[in-house]
Order: structure tokens, then sequence, then C-alpha cells
């Protein structure tokens, strides 16, 4: 989910989005990502992972339209509220939730599409970003989709950001993802400027990153 980073590092990832998640009831809109639906709903549903799924929007949004679904994400009540989501949604035998820390485990398998979309955090050790995809594109199937989407920078309304933190852009993920040009390639590398709103719901400007590759089959 969009991950926005607006506060200092505490001690641990765990702790941060636990408290983070516990700050409110509902933290996200419920709404899929519009740029995993624009990447992914012309392709003919199979097995997804979806990395870093907060309250759950995306994996629902794929279990609906035919997709066996893998949720990951660090927070326990991400997890819960998502799998109540999905009960509601009545999907729920689509979907399969996990806890883990993405930085020391991973789910098992393979998987048709694998999305990371704004898998941005503040507490992330260097590097450690870079090595959740390197995992991301190993576990993408023969034939199937790696599409992660991140912010290209901070939004039109944040004049003085609250940290320093670097968003990477399309061509530094590729160099980091180091993929084999003879079994893997890009069928989408684009920066996305769009509307959006900030917290007062004022209207301002974003800048999105997106990568889709694709595994030979």
């Amino acid at each position: 989910m969009d991950h926005d980073v607006t506060n200092p590092a505490p001690a641990s990832g765990e702790q941060f989005w636990d408290e983070f998640y516990a700050a409110e009831e509902r933290i996200w809109s419920g709404n899929a990502n519009p740029l995993l639906v624009q990447e992914v709903e012309a392709f003919p549903p199979g097995t997804a992972l979806d990395l870093g799924c907060g309250e759950g929007a995306d994996a629902i949004w794929l279990a609906r339209n035919g997709w066996r679904v893998t949720a990951v994400d660090i927070a326990g009540e991400a997890l819960r509220r998502g799998a109540e989501h999905a009960r509601e949604a009545g999907v729920a035998d689509a979907v399969r939730w996990e806890r883990h820390d993405l930085s020391r485990s991973f789910p098992d398998g393979e998987f048709d599409l694998v999305s990371a979309q704004f898998l941005h955090s503040p507490v992330a050790r260097e590097g450690e970003r870079d090595a959740i995809l390197r995992r991301a594109a190993a576990a993408v199937a023969p034939g199937g989709v790696l599409l992660v989407a991140g912010h290209a920078g901070w939004p039109s309304w944040v004049s003085e950001p609250p940290q320093d933190f670097h968003f990477p852009t399309t061509g530094e993920v590729l160099a980091s993802l180091d993929l084999d040009p003879g079994r893997w390639r890009v069928e989408r590398e684009e920066l996305i400027e769009r509307d959006a709103t900030d917290p007062e719901g004022r209207p301002g400007r974003r800048a999105d990153n997106v990568l889709r590759v694709r595994r030979a089959g």
C-alpha cells in the first residue's frame, strides 16, 4: 500500500507499522492502487503475491478478478483488517494472509504476479528494499510479471521534508535487480505525474514511478 514516509525512524519496522495501524481504525481508502489496476486488469488471472498489502485493498481487487492471492505485511493489525475486508467482499477463500518482516522472511513459492506497490519505509536499513525486490523477482514464475510502483519524490505540499529519504528511480530499481536480459523483458518503465490531495483534502500533485518486467516463459 501507499506507505508515505512522514515520520522519524523508531526502533524497528514491526514496532513502527504496528503503531502506525493502531493509531486509526482505518488508514487507507479501501480502493486498489490505480497503477496496479491499470497494469494488471488485462492480464489473465493466476497466482499473485502482494508485498506490503496493508489493509488488503489490492489483494481483494485481485481476488475479485479471479486471482489466488498471497497477501503479506509486517503489521498484524493490517492483516487482521485485510482478512475482515476480504470476508466482507466474499473473497476470503481466494486470499491467504501472511505476516512477514520481508527483510528476514519471505513467502514460499512462485507467482504469476508479484506486486510491490509503494513499498517505502522510514525504518528500512540501507539496501533492504533492494534485497526484498531481488527476492520478489526470484519469486516470479516463468512467464510472470514483477510490478514495482513507488513514489518519485515528496508530494507538492511538502515544502520541508520531515527526513532525508531517497526515492529510487526506475533505473536504480532495475540496476539493483540485476536481471538477466536474456531471461527478463522490460514492458514498462515510466514516470507518472498525477493529481493528489494533501491530508486536509486540498489539491496537489505527486509523481510516481512504475516498472513492469516479465520473466521469460
